[in-house]
């Protein structure tokens, strides 16, 4: 077997997606999304994106690069994927040696990964010098089977509406704006500054998973005060890419609301499987989701190795 490492070509966008999908089925990942990713990285971001070839077939890549936005310097991030059935062959061991040493030659310090809650990939990452960090519970709802609260049951606190990220098409600032407040109290183990607009929009707003139509908000008396969006990949899947409540209007219940109207849009919509991950100390949304029905789907763990001077 020849084993060749190479850079991503946008002709190995299917494999790359099928190999993604294969390892992380929860994920909402499309030939499209990965071409997006590898055009549409910031340049600061130093991305770039590696294709194992197993016998003239890609079996996984390795997504890298630094937190260009993080106020710690050094810092970088190289996520690899195996297709299931191609592990054990080399080509994990080839795509991070190839990662790890383009970052150190962007002078890195640390590399963050994340790693499945599985034997071989836990071996695999401590046999590599990486140490276990922070925990993730990725978690899965069954749309078709579900029962989710009534849509609007009792009817609308006062002042309150639901709209859709599509109804801000227009003048998507307010959405920003909101993402930025949540985005900061969300827990995390790199601290990154907020997004300037215009970043905003390129990687965000027009992230082509972005499904604005089942993207909900929660709007008082006019003010944008919580929201659920919506990534979807066409073939039944469903990932809440984020949920959150502004601080002024957190204990009322409005992250709830927007996240229901969210899963029955996308339940309508043709959704199968609805699928969100948490950090482990996120209480408050973990406790959200268990009120859902959300059912434990895996464990991630972000491992992070310390590259010597």
């Amino acid at each position: 077997m020849t084993m060749t490492v190479r850079d991503f070509r946008a002709t190995d966008a299917e494999a790359v997606a099928a190999a993604r999908r294969s390892a992380f089925p929860y994920l909402v990942t499309t030939p499209r999304t990965v071409v997006w990713e590898s055009e549409s990285a910031p340049v600061e971001q130093r991305y770039r994106l590696l294709v194992a070839e197993a016998d003239g077939q890609v079996v996984g890549s390795c997504e890298m690069g630094v937190f260009h936005d993080s106020d710690e310097p050094g810092l970088a991030f190289a996520h690899t994927t195996v297709s299931a059935g191609a592990r054990g062959r080399g080509a994990g061991s080839a795509l991070v040696t190839a990662a790890e040493e383009y970052l150190s030659g962007l002078g890195t310090a640390k590399i963050f990964a994340w790693t499945l809650d599985e034997a071989s990939s836990v071996t695999f990452a401590e046999r590599r010098g990486y140490r276990r960090g922070r925990c993730s519970r990725v978690q899965r709802l069954d749309l078709t089977a579900a029962a989710l609260p009534p849509l609007r049951g009792g009817g609308l606190p006062d002042g309150v509406e639901l709209r859709t990220a599509a109804d801000f098409a227009d003048d998507p600032r307010p959405l920003y704006e909101a993402d930025v407040e949540c985005t900061a109290d969300e827990p995390g183990d790199v601290h990154t500054a907020a997004p300037p607009y215009a970043e905003w929009l390129a990687l965000t707003w027009e992230h082509p998973a972005l499904d604005r139509e089942l993207t909900s908000v929660a709007v008082v008396d006019g003010t944008v005060a919580a929201y659920s969006v919506a990534h979807t990949d066409g073939r039944g899947r469903y990932w809440s890419g984020m949920t959150g409540t502004l601080r002024a209007f957190r204990g009322r219940g409005l992250a709830k609301l927007a996240k229901n109207d969210s899963l029955h849009r996308a339940r309508s919509a043709g959704c199968r499987e609805a699928f969100t991950g948490n950090d482990h100390d996120n209480g408050p949304m973990l406790a959200v989701n268990k009120w859902f029905g959300y059912e434990p789907a895996a464990t991630e763990w972000r491992y992070v190795r310390e590259l010597s001077a």
